[in-house]
């Protein structure tokens, strides 16, 4: 594991942001940090990212403690915060060559490394322009090329999303996808929990300071959902013979007929799954439609919290 947390904990006066919180990120991975405002995840960030001391507990990036050691953390490490922060008058250029100055890059690889980055975030165009002048998805871009201007092993993303429109989100995972892709590892956090199904490996979920669950998405799904939702569409003269096919494998919880197609659900594993969807075929019932629907991000949370609280 690249980054993990011991028994981490954080108070500010009396409000406790990190309780004996446990986490474990793989290296190569895009993890999602997901829970609600004030759930911890900024807290999070900053004790990984050097910024903010802890109370109690064990942290270690790439095996560097980021108190005892934060230079060494520094410097394998790229922090995106959820605030875009710039100098007046600087133009985009200008902007990335001050942090490639200040991270101590040679003065003649520092035009190449820019150039590089705003191809990489695709702002080749707007290398001239004044950045108090850009839109917001292109700030958003900006900030995470200036992340990466030493070339870090991994980034720490807070909110990135945040404030974006939809097709400034879409080239935001696609560009996270491509750090992905390079080998980087990746740590993300939002609030909004649809955001990162889809571009993220593996998942923790933070709520009141602590982490309820983590691992990789197929595995949350699997220790936080029970039965899935199965709907079938066949010809209308087969639907009773599947109906029949379906309630003698003995897996169907519950099963329904409704007009054209019939629906159950099932606490099965997927190649379980396949092998009801092999059996109808088998029985020569025509399958139109087979649609499996899991719960997304949103509704495993929920039913974390839920849980929680019961």
């Amino acid at each position: 594991m690249i980054i993990e947390f011991d028994g981490v904990t954080k108070r500010y006066g009396s409000v406790t942001a990190l309780a004996e919180a446990n986490l474990a990120i793989p290296e190569g991975s895009i993890t999602g940090l997901i829970g609600p405002n004030g759930a911890g995840k900024t807290t999070s960030m900053e004790v990984i990212s050097t910024l903010l001391a802890r109370d109690g507990g064990k942290v270690s990036v790439a095996g560097y403690d980021p108190e005892q050691d934060p230079r060494a953390v520094r410097k394998i490490l790229g922090y995106m915060p959820d605030f875009f922060g710039v100098y007046d008058g600087l133009i985009v250029r200008e902007y990335l060559d001050f942090f490639a100055t200040a991270h101590g890059l040679r003065p003649e690889a520092r035009p190449a490394v820019v150039a590089d980055l705003l191809a990489l975030v695709d702002l080749e165009e707007k290398a001239g322009a004044d950045v108090n002048n850009l839109s917001r998805g292109m700030k958003q871009r900006l900030s995470l090329a200036r992340a990466l201007i030493h070339d870090p092993q991994v980034l720490v993303l807070d909110e990135p999303a945040s404030g974006l429109d939809p097709r400034a989100r879409v080239q935001l995972r696609e560009l996270i996808g491509e750090l992905g892709r390079m080998g980087k590892t990746v740590l993300i956090s939002s609030h909004i929990l649809s955001e990162l199904e889809g571009v993220c490996s593996h998942m923790a979920i933070v709520d009141r300071g602590s982490v309820k669950v983590q691992g990789t998405m197929a595995e949350i799904r699997a220790a936080l959902v029970g039965n899935r939702r199965v709907t079938l569409r066949t010809p209308l003269d087969q639907l009773l013979a599947a109906e029949d096919l379906l309630r003698g494998a003995g897996d169907a919880i519950e099963l329904h007929l409704e007009h054209d197609h019939l629906w159950f659900t099932a606490d099965v594993a997927d190649d379980r799954l396949a092998e009801l969807l092999r059996l109808l075929v088998n029985g020569d019932i025509l399958v139109w439609d087979w649609r499996v629907d899991s719960a997304g991000l949103e509704e495993l949370f929920l039913q974390l919290t839920e849980d929680e609280q019961s």
